[in-house]
């Protein structure tokens, strides 16, 4: 196994076939890889064959829900300008991966209502809030939510997150790998950015 992807403590044990069907998810790489080969392996074969996009699509349904949003989280912090106040939806979804309760839930859906049109971290309230598989908290947790909502919205942060970093695309879409890898092994994906040199 490559060392990159051992020890993925958080990650469920389900072969990543099932994980992305289960979140209404395709990956764009054809595979070699069995359908029952686990979500490991098939990262492993997405690296050889340079599908970082795709290794990102696969850590966004692979990763717990609380880890998910952290990571969607780390992606849209890194799209604030230094010193730039935070956004409203950020906050809330912050909150609740920190206390996933109801109440933080519903903080989310709220922040959602008053975001600003360009509030691009508007994708992380709205993985919080169909975290659980559901509409949401209170009266819209009977209802089921639209399958891999939460899913997507943390994939599209990061998306976001990468369209903003032209300058090192290649180097800054491996970091976001790695970071999902740090938060699968428990820990906080605050991991050092290694970019490209600039002279």
């Amino acid at each position: 196994m490559n060392e990159r992807f051992a020890d993925l403590t958080k990650l469920p044990r389900q072969p990543a076939a099932r994980l992305l069907a289960l979140a209404n998810a395709k990956l764009q790489t054809p595979l070699d890889s069995p359908a029952s080969a686990p979500v490991e392996a098939v990262l492993a074969e997405l690296e050889g064959k340079g599908a970082l996009i795709d290794m990102l699509r696969l850590m966004s349904v692979a990763l717990p829900a609380r880890e998910r949003v952290w990571w969607a989280c780390l992606a849209a912090r890194d799209t604030l300008a230094e010193g730039a106040p935070v956004p409203p939806s950020l906050k809330a979804a912050e909150a609740w991966v920190f206390k996933p309760t109801d109440e933080n839930r519903a903080a989310a859906l709220a922040a959602l209502e008053i975001a600003e049109i360009e509030d691009d971290t508007v994708h992380c309230a709205t993985a919080v809030q169909f975290a659980d598989g559901t509409l949401g908290p209170g009266e819209l947790a009977e209802h089921q939510g639209p399958p891999g909502a939460s899913e997507t919205c943390a994939f599209a942060m990061n998306l976001v997150a990468l369209g903003t970093r032209e300058a090192d695309f290649d180097a800054y879409c491996a970091h976001l790998v790695d970071r999902a890898l740090d938060i699968a092994r428990g820990g906080s994906g605050r991991i050092e950015t290694k970019t490209k040199e600039t002279t």
